[in-house]
């Protein structure tokens, strides 16, 4: 059990209730939201994906392994537009606009496209889809994803 997941702060390990996240996710509202193995992400309608949860292998995408008890926007995408995310075991996934596939945090098994099985602490390009327009992608459970 990892008290971090629910994004509402400090102390807060359980909710029995759906309670309203504390954070504004910048004042946009969210559209679309996925649930991973420890960690969160979070689609807003101006294509800004917000974080928040276990950040043990970069899954968070903020260049770090740390932790984040509140959402937390990922500056990586500021020049970018995102249309869908998938949060999987350990890692995440993200379409942007252009129908680029971006991935990081745990990279055992290749799961995150790279031809190798390293970590990402921030999102990259996967570059075998270059040429290419992904409509969908799913970040599963710990040792694969889909597009």
């Amino acid at each position: 059990h990892i008290p971090v997941l629910l994004g509402h702060g400090e102390g807060v390990t359980r909710l029995n209730t759906p309670t309203r996240l504390p954070s504004t996710l910048g004042d946009e509202r969210a559209v679309s939201v996925s649930a991973g193995g420890g960690h969160s992400l979070a689609l807003t309608a101006d294509g800004a994906v917000w974080s928040w949860g276990d950040g043990g292998f970069g899954q968070l995408g903020h260049g770090d392994q740390q932790n984040q008890l509140l959402p937390k926007k990922v500056e990586a995408f500021a020049d970018q537009r995102v249309v869908a995310v998938s949060a999987g075991g350990n890692h995440s996934l993200a379409i942007t606009a252009d129908g680029a596939v971006w991935s990081w945090g745990m990279g055992g098994f290749g799961k995150l496209g790279h031809g190798d099985e390293q970590n990402q602490l921030l999102p990259k390009k996967i570059e075998a889809f270059a040429g290419q327009r992904v409509v969908a992608v799913s970040a599963g459970g710990s040792s694969h994803s889909l597009a």
